[in-house]
C-alpha cells in the first residue's frame, strides 16, 4: 500500500499540484487522492464490506461521525462518501511544504487536540466547510480504540451539528483494528465493514446530549457483539 501511494504521489505532483495551483479548483486532485487511498488499501489485501450507503442522498450536505479503531479508517472510508467531504486534521500537517497550502485550499480543518481554545475554533473552521456545501467526516472519539471499544465522544462534533442544523450520519467501522491494530506498522489482509446509518435530522437531535446518545447508540449497534457497550452511554 505505501508503495503504491509513493508510486502515486509523483504523479499528483506533476498534474494534481500545479493545476490546483493554477485553478484554485481542488475537486481533480481530491478525486485522484481518493482513488489512491481506496487502490492502496485493496493491495494491501483489505476489502471493504460496505453497508447503508443507500441511505445517503449524494445531493445533500451531511456531518458522518464516526469510530475510530485504525489508521486504516480513513482510506477505507472517505472514498465512500458521496461528493467532496473535509476532515479534521493535526494541526502540524499543515505546516509541511506544499501540503499544507493544498490542504488549506481543499477546506481541510486543523485541529490542536490538546488547546480547547483550538478546538472551539476547529468547529469554526468547520462550519465555514459546511456552509461551502462540503461534507465534515469526523472521528468522534478523538482518538484511535486499542479493543474496538467504544471510548468517550468528543463534544465539539455536537456543537458543529447544533450550529450547522445538517443532517448527522452515523458510521460503524469494524474489522480494521485486526487488520491494521493500533501501534502496529504491518497490515493484514482482511474484511473490514464500513456501515451507514439512518441520518439523523435537525428536527430529530433534541438537546446535545440528547444527538450524543443517538449517535452511541447507533455505532454500538453496528459492533461486532462482545465489543459492544451493553448500555450505551451519552
Amino acid at each position: 500500500m505505501l508503495l503504491f501511494w509513493a508510486a502515486a504521489l509523483p504523479v499528483a505532483a506533476l498534474l494534481g499540484f500545479p493545476w490546483t495551483y493554477l485553478t484554485k479548483d481542488i475537486n481533480f486532485l481530491y478525486r485522484m487522492c481518493m482513488f489512491a487511498l481506496a487502490t492502496g488499501a485493496r493491495i494491501a489485501g483489505v476489502k471493504v464490506r460496505t453497508l447503508g450507503l443507500e441511505k445517503i442522498d449524494p445531493a445533500r450536505t451531511y456531518i458522518f461521525m464516526s469510530n475510530h479503531i485504525s489508521n486504516l479508517d480513513p482510506p477505507l472510508t472517505l472514498p465512500l462518501i458521496p461528493r467532496r467531504t473535509s476532515v479534521m486534521v493535526k494541526k502540524e500537517l499543515f505546516k509541511v511544504p506544499i501540503l499544507g497550502h493544498i490542504m488549506t485550499l481543499g477546506s481541510l480543518v486543523p485541529v490542536d487536540r490538546g488547546n480547547r481554545d483550538a478546538g472551539i475554533s476547529a468547529v469554526r473552521d468547520a462550519v465555514k466547510a459546511i456552509e461551502q456545501g462540503l461534507n465534515m467526516s469526523i472521528y468522534v472519539e478523538g482518538h484511535r480504540s486499542f479493543d474496538g471499544k467504544l471510548l468517550p465522544f468528543k463534544k465539539g462534533p455536537f456543537y458543529l451539528a447544533e450550529e450547522c442544523k445538517v443532517p448527522v450520519v452515523p458510521i460503524t467501522i469494524s474489522g480494521t483494528e485486526a487488520c491494521m491494530p493500533k501501534a502496529r506498522f504491518a497490515i493484514r489482509p482482511g474484511i473490514a465493514t464500513v456501515q451507514f446509518h439512518a441520518p439523523i435530522e435537525p428536527a430529530d437531535f433534541g438537546d446535545r446530549d440528547c444527538l450524543m446518545a443517538q449517535v452511541r447508540a447507533a455505532i454500538n449497534s453496528g459492533l461486532p457483539v462482545d465489543l459492544q457497550e451493553t448500555a450505551p452511554k451519552s
